[in-house]
């Protein structure tokens, strides 16, 4: 596990884009995205629900996920599951080809002595 220090803070816009990544894979509530993104890094990114929650908010209102209150499985507790949006779709593949062109970007520029 990283230590505090080795975790990388996000880049604005970047955290959008890895809750549409996760939900491309099937309805989620906010701790399993979170949890999600943190397990796929590797534990580099650990994403806090003081800026998960205003990021599914606003994903929400710009109509590219959808919500709704379900039962969890094996527990007797609800909680606001979210999906992906037809435009959510869109956008992902949008963001993804604006984080590609940055990515070559940064190489290039790293690469230049």
């Amino acid at each position: 596990m990283p230590k505090e220090q080795d975790r990388i803070e996000l880049l604005q816009g970047t955290l959008d884009m890895l809750v549409l990544r996760t939900l491309l894979f099937g309805q989620a509530h906010g701790h399993a995205i979170a949890k999600h993104i943190q397990r796929t890094s590797d534990e580099v990114l650990q994403v806090e629900h003081g800026s998960l929650y205003p990021a599914l908010h606003r994903l929400q209102r710009k109509g590219w996920i959808a919500s709704k209150w379900q039962t969890m499985p094996d527990r007797n507790r609800t909680a606001k599951y979210y999906r992906l949006t037809p435009a959510g779709r869109r956008q992902l593949t949008r963001e993804e080809s604006k984080w590609k062109k940055l990515a070559q970007a940064i190489r290039r520029v790293m690469r230049t002595a």
